[in-house]
């Protein structure tokens, strides 16, 4: 294991969450090096055993697996963390999970609104333990300690936050009639925003003494997140529409068609449009009455995008970025060969090589964006095995597990 250099590697997370929006919370504060340990049931956390799957395959829970059980879905988010399994239906499991509280700075958990309350590993009962304690929930629609919602007890998944945000309204074709983003950002945010709150709640902890609980709802995230459907609105009373390739106010602002694929080109002030017009052999648009500024060129969308489509359909995405690249703000629309290939990620290190258990290849996953001069992150550990840390974690805690 390499050594944890990261800014919070002084703070210990129990990690209750599973599948998406969680755990992906849980590996920002790993890779910035805090202590999270992965508290999984017996069967594992059920995205183990979502593809891609590596050659090497044991099924999740199987006694000493030859290989590895888990895919890369799990991999990617669920890198730096130790695994322990805890059944929460057993009192002696329940009363570990609170001795680990007792010791931690926070503890984490994406179920269902009153699940741990009924299990009894709820909030209440862990500040009884440890006053002090962050408890963190990620909850479709939040939970009532913090804002009843009509919702509360809905369940919900990335595909529902999306939509009922209005950011699936304003993705996608002009005649789309909503898309999805192409990732998961329903999930991905609101555990960007957990990790925020976490981080958050303990500094004031520390500062004060006193421990709370906080919630994301996964609906209010992404709200959040779709903030310009909002201000639209609000300021003129607009309601945006699927967006298409280009934005709602501002032009060139999009992706156009190259001869091998797209390419984004953000031209909107003064100086880059005069140095789009000079590549494009077209300095006359510089001062034409449709196109001197960007409100005009906004009004004039269809010619102003119809002309930029003329010069770039018959160049490659390469060619393109060689008469533009550094002058205007552009890049192709990258496939995944060409994120590994390209230079910008070997050189800030933004994938993260390690080597799977079993008879299985190395593999890749994102490193963190996060870059520091003095505590710079790492990948300290690959994803764990279920439950390959157990005895591990309750040693280091002290805590002896009742057998039988």
């Amino acid at each position: 294991m390499k050594q944890n250099t990261g800014p919070l590697s002084d703070l210990t997370i129990i990690d209750c969450t599973m599948a998406l929006a969680g755990p992906y919370g849980a590996a920002l504060l790993a890779d910035l090096g805090a202590n999270v340990i992965k508290v999984e049931p017996p069967a594992g956390d059920g995205s183990r055993s979502l593809p891609p799957l590596p050659p090497d395959y044991a099924n999740p829970g199987a006694d000493q697996p030859a290989g590895v059980d888990y895919g890369g879905y799990f991999a990617s988010i669920n890198r730096n963390k130790r695994s322990i399994v805890l059944d929460f239906k057993q009192a002696a499991d329940r009363e570990i999970l609170l001795r680990l509280c007792e010791q931690a700075d926070a503890i984490i958990e994406n179920m269902r609104v009153g699940v741990m309350d009924r299990l009894g590993v709820g909030y209440d009962i862990v500040k009884q333990r440890n006053p002090r304690i962050v408890y963190g929930a990620i909850r479709g629609f939040g939970d009532p300690r913090t804002g009843q919602s009509p919702y509360a007890d809905w369940p919900a998944y990335d595909i529902v936050a999306q939509s009922m945000s209005g950011h699936a309204h304003i993705t996608g074709p002009l005649q789309g009639g909503g898309f999805p983003g192409g990732v998961s950002v329903g999930d991905i945010y609101p555990g960007t925003m957990l990790a925020l709150g976490v981080v958050a709640a303990i500094h004031h902890a520390r500062r004060t003494g006193e421990g709370q609980f906080l919630d994301v709802g996964m609906y209010d995230a992404m709200l959040a997140y779709a903030e310009t459907v909002v201000v639209n609105y609000s300021y003129a009373g607009v309601e945006l529409g699927p967006r298409g390739q280009h934005h709602p106010n501002l032009m060139p602002f999009g992706i156009f068609q190259a001869s091998d694929g797209g390419i984004a080109i953000a031209a909107p002030g003064p100086g880059h449009w005069a140095e789009l017009c000079t590549a494009m052999a077209r300095p006359d648009l510089v001062d034409d009455p449709r196109t001197r500024n960007t409100h005009l060129r906004r009004q004039n969308q269809q010619f102003v995008a119809a002309i930029i489509t003329a010069w770039t359909s018959v160049r490659t995405k390469q060619e393109i970025m060689a008469a533009i690249g550094g002058k205007v703000p552009c890049g192709p629309v990258n496939t995944a060969s060409e994120i590994f290939a390209d230079p910008h990620v070997a050189a800030r290190g933004m994938l993260s090589r390690f080597q799977l258990p079993g008879n299985n290849p190395e593999v890749a996953i994102v490193a963190s964006p996060i870059k520091f001069t003095s505590t710079p992150t790492s990948l300290r550990h690959r994803p764990p095995q279920l439950g390959e840390h157990t005895d591990e974690v309750l040693a280091e805690f002290g805590i002896k597990r009742q057998r039988g």
